[in-house]
């Protein structure tokens, strides 16, 4: 709150006859009193261009002291209850010996500054109130935008609002998300008062910015919270991105399967192009393509391959492949074992023979190393356990085959070496092996 005491003059520049001579009745009516404590009160008053503005003085204790409101060239404006300027624009709130409030409407950037409040005692006091009026930013412009726009070129968008007092602020958005890597530029106008503000967005243009809003804020605290915002939307052209799904994700023999191409570009993809390992489609009557789908029956190893999808527009052209693998019918069979048998032979040496086979045959079915995970496949736990059963009935029969035949040899070389003991040669020895036999039955004739 600016409060200053000043001289008082009498005569003030542009100011009527009758003006002076209520002055100058004020000035002599309170010449002789000088009252202390008595101060006029006034405040600063923001307004927006446009706007009305009240100006307030208050004066605590008055003893019937005038007072005056002027402007900042020093016009008296009113005095007490009487107007002294012919502005329609100005008129009379209050008029008390305790205030005295007038309002000025449709402020303009020229009403800005100094106005005072004077109160005429011995000397007069004065209270300065300074007007502010600010400037409302015209509503923003975004310049610089071509359409449609290619992807990869470079776009800058300008921003620029003209008229703001003080400086307005610049924000740029996309898709309501603050853009931060701007350039901002601030002028003075012509009248010296107000200011022109531009900002400026440098980008690449990608396909993701295509549909995308861009928006210029300006925010101003004349606009009372409410900003002023323009928007352009953005047009990218760009070539197709090609995808294809499959429905089948482990093909069979006599399944069927269809591939869907899906194409996203701008301008819309012409219809799609199928190929199979560089060339036509080869069974037209199984192979039928619908649009962007391929459908396949009846599957045979035939027809894997690499399937390709091929969409273009004007900007250019893109494909992506497929391999198709067809796997074999996949049918899961119960493992089977087949018991041990134990076979017994009897000779004339009164030696047993013993002989143990074992066979186990076990289905497994196998898949293609290619098969995807989560495919359902035999139980391996089980297998497992099968086949340690197997090879451990295996190694006990061969065990007991080798203890059979080293015992049978030992008891055939005992046999062959009775009565060959002494003998001096080879022919002695089965001579005498010989005889041993015969003179073993001789004596079995003659035991009684």
């Amino acid at each position: 709150m600016d409060l200053q005491v000043v001289k008082y003059e009498s005569r003030k520049k542009g100011a009527s006859h009758a003006q002076n001579f209520f002055l100058l009745v004020a000035a002599t009516k309170n010449k002789a009193r000088g009252s202390q404590g008595q101060f006029p009160l006034t405040q600063n008053v923001t307004v927006v261009e446009g706007g009305t503005a009240n100006l307030t003085c208050r004066v605590d204790q008055n003893d019937n002291t005038s007072l005056q409101w002027s402007n900042p060239a020093q016009q008296t404006l009113y005095f007490d209850d009487k107007k002294a300027l012919r502005d329609n624009r100005i008129e009379l709130v209050r008029a008390s010996w305790h205030e005295l409030s007038i309002s000025v409407s449709d402020v303009s950037l020229s009403d800005e500054g100094q106005y005072t409040c004077s109160l005429f005692t011995m000397p007069v006091k004065t209270s300065k109130a300074f007007l502010t009026v600010l400037g409302v930013p015209e509503k923003p412009q975004i310049t610089g935008f071509t359409s449609p726009v290619m992807e990869g070129e470079r776009m800058q968008l300008t921003c620029k609002t003209s008229g703001s007092k003080p400086a307005a602020d610049i924000r740029w958005f996309k898709n309501d998300k603050e853009v931060k890597d701007v350039k901002y530029l601030k002028e003075e106008d012509a009248n010296r008062k107000t200011f022109t503000v531009s900002s400026t967005m440098d980008f690449l243009a990608d396909r993701n910015d295509d549909g995308a809003v861009v928006s210029c804020r300006v925010d101003h605290e004349s606009l009372n919270s409410t900003p002023q915002i323009a928007m352009q939307v953005l047009e990218i052209h760009y070539t197709p991105l090609v995808k294809i799904i499959s429905s089948n994700s482990w093909p069979e023999e006599g399944q069927s399967i269809i591939l869907t191409c899906e194409s996203k570009g701008k301008p819309v993809p012409e219809p799609v192009l199928w190929t199979k390992d560089g060339g036509e489609l080869p069974d037209p009557e199984r192979m039928v393509v619908n649009g962007r789908v391929l459908s396949i029956s009846f599957l045979n190893k035939t027809d894997n391959g690499t399937y390709r999808c091929e969409a273009k527009n004007p900007i250019g052209r893109n494909s992506t492949e497929y391999v198709l693998i067809v796997h074999d019918v996949f049918s899961t069979l119960l493992p089977t074992t087949v018991i041990p048998s134990l076979t017994t032979a009897t000779v004339t040496t009164t030696v047993a023979l013993t002989a143990s086979t074992t066979t186990s045959a076990t289905a497994i079915s196998t898949r293609d190393p290619n098969a995807l995970a989560g495919q359902t496949g035999p139980d391996h736990a089980l297998i497992g356990g099968i086949v340690a059963v197997v090879v451990f009935v295996t190694l006990c029969s061969i065990i007991l085959l080798g203890r059979y035949l080293a015992r049978h040899k030992g008891t055939y070389l005992t046999n062959e070496a009775k009565g060959a003991e002494d003998a001096p040669d080879a022919d002695t020895a089965i001579i005498n092996a010989e005889g041993s036999q015969v003179n073993a039955e001789e004596k079995k004739e003659y035991f009684i």
